[in-house]
């Protein structure tokens, strides 16, 4: 829940009931809360904080991922050696809220030693007219936080409302109790919070981004900004990684490339592959057309290659008697990645087997990238011809068929107003509807076969091959209905 600036100022607050909301303020406009966009917008927000420091998270406390947001949406930022990079903290403030005010966003900011003072100065030191609260390296935390509401210490509603009730109002309030009894009424949260604004106990707090396992960067004496050093730098990169990559026996799915310019402004391109690989250059093709589109600014002062999807990638045997041959794998992974690269990883597909023996359900439409491998035998062997038609109709069209018996082989067929002659013929290959599907039941909402079809392959005297069926059983007096379903190479 959110409360506008105007709002506020007719007196409407967070937590209140709708109904005493419109009583104060008539006019009032009310929308649903989506918890999923504002996670996104957060999360879009963090993004762009890493201009500052590359150690963003997201803060669980604050709200605004689907609970009551009583304290507002928050970020952390540890900008332990990044302050002098903007002059000092409290120029890289400045220009952190000018850009939040820019894009629409209000904010109020609490710098400090400890994570837990930070966040209770940034809630309940900072306010409209001074949004930032910085307390310097040295300067008393306790001191600083014993004016402050126990709201400050991140603890859950029903505790607050139960030490306020033992008349301890403010975080200093909680410097002269004894210890044992106020950890015995409300267990150890109430003393953890305090000790680790405090500073006495460590806070760990996990980052937005996680350290990828494999990662090598350059930096640079003099900036750079033609193409052919960046080319250089990145294939300098995937050198140092792949041999990383393959020391770990793993294989990479997505990279990050980072170039840092001078201006403080990051740059991402992004690469992925359909398999886990480590060839330096089939990685650096990847990023050719992306890399055209950069802009470097004043320069590039660093630039950082990081494997943040890995997989493993074992060593298999290649072209040797009684091994796996995955030079064809390997060459279809490579087009994938590229035209995966140049149209979008989503609109490449292939195809994969599946569970049904109607050939127009046995096989269905997986993506591309990251397919399962399967490892399969030529089931057919060199000397034995397909059984099963190259090109397969989406929909059998019907045909006119000539054929001596009523259950035997066609010797002529006529389609698209056109005669042919059968040659030869095999078959038939008898196709039963599955009985088990339910109704509906279907991968591409074709509707099941409800019909037994015999299936021949026949030849005309062209040499075209077809592959043809007759649906359902015979009937005296029911002529029987012809379908072509496909074609033979």
């Amino acid at each position: 829940m959110a409360v506008s600036p105007a709002a506020q100022r007719e007196g409407v607050q967070v937590g209140q009931s709708l109904a005493d909301a419109r009583a104060l303020y008539p006019t009032l406009t009310v929308r649903h809360a989506d918890p999923a966009a504002d996670l996104k917008a957060l999360d879009s927000l963090s993004a762009a904080c890493e201009r500052y420091t590359p150690w963003v998270a997201l803060d669980p406390f604050g709200g605004g991922m689907g609970t009551a947001n009583l304290y507002g949406a928050g970020l952390w930022l540890d900008i332990t050696g990044c302050a002098h990079l903007f002059r000092d903290e409290e120029a890289l403030l400045n220009d952190l809220f000018h850009r939040l005010n820019t894009a629409g966003y209000r904010a109020r900011a609490g710098l400090a030693a400890t994570a837990g003072a930070a966040w209770a100065l940034s809630r309940f030191a900072a306010h409209e007219h001074n949004p930032s609260i910085i307390l310097p390296t040295g300067q008393n935390i306790t001191s600083a936080l014993a004016s402050l509401p126990i709201d400050g210490l991140r603890l859950d509603g029903n505790t607050v409302e139960g030490l306020e009730r033992m008349g301890l109002r403010k975080i200093g309030d909680l410097y002269t109790v004894p210890r044992a009894p106020l950890s015995g009424r409300f267990g150890g949260a109430v003393l953890r919070r305090l000790d680790q604004a405090l500073g006495t106990l460590d806070e760990t707090l996990s980052p937005r981004r996680p350290c990828p396992a494999f990662e090598a960067r350059l930096t640079f004496a003099d900036p750079i900004g033609r193409r052919e050093d960046i080319d250089a730098a990145l294939t300098r990169l995937l050198e140092q990684l792949c041999t990383d990559l393959e020391r770990a026996t793993q294989g990479v799915r997505q990279l990050v490339f980072s170039l840092f310019r001078v201006d403080n402004i990051v740059v991402r391109v992004q690469a992925g592959t359909s398999r886990p690989n480590r060839d330096p250059v089939h990685l650096a093709h990847l990023f050719q057309e992306k890399l055209e589109k950069i802009d470097p600014g004043f320069g590039i002062d660093a630039v950082v290659l990081a494997a943040v999807e890995t997989n493993a990638l074992t060593v298999r045997q290649v072209g040797l008697d009684g091994g796996v041959d995955n030079t064809n794998r390997e060459n279809t992974a490579k087009l994938v990645d590229r035209l995966g690269g140049r149209l979008g990883v989503g609109r490449i597909t292939r195809l994969t087997p599946a569970a049904s023996h109607l050939p127009e359900q046995a096989s269905q439409e997986i993506p591309a990238s990251g397919a399962p491998e399967v490892d399969c035998k030529d089931w057919m062997g060199p000397a034995r011809r397909p059984t099963r038609p190259m090109q397969l109709l989406v929909q059998p069209l019907p045909i006119e068929v000539m054929a001596p018996v009523p259950d035997g082989p066609p010797v002529l067929f006529r389609w698209r107003q056109r005669q042919h002659r059968v040659r030869a013929a095999e078959g038939p290959e008898r196709i039963t509807p599955e009985w088990w599907r339910i109704e509906g039941d279907n991968r591409d909402t074709r509707p099941l076969s409800k019909d037994v079809r015999d299936y021949y392959r026949v030849e005309d005297e062209d040499g075209k091959r077809f592959w043809l069926y007759r649906e359902g059983l015979y009937h005296p007096g029911l002529p029987p209905a012809w379908y072509i379903h496909g074609f033979f190479a």
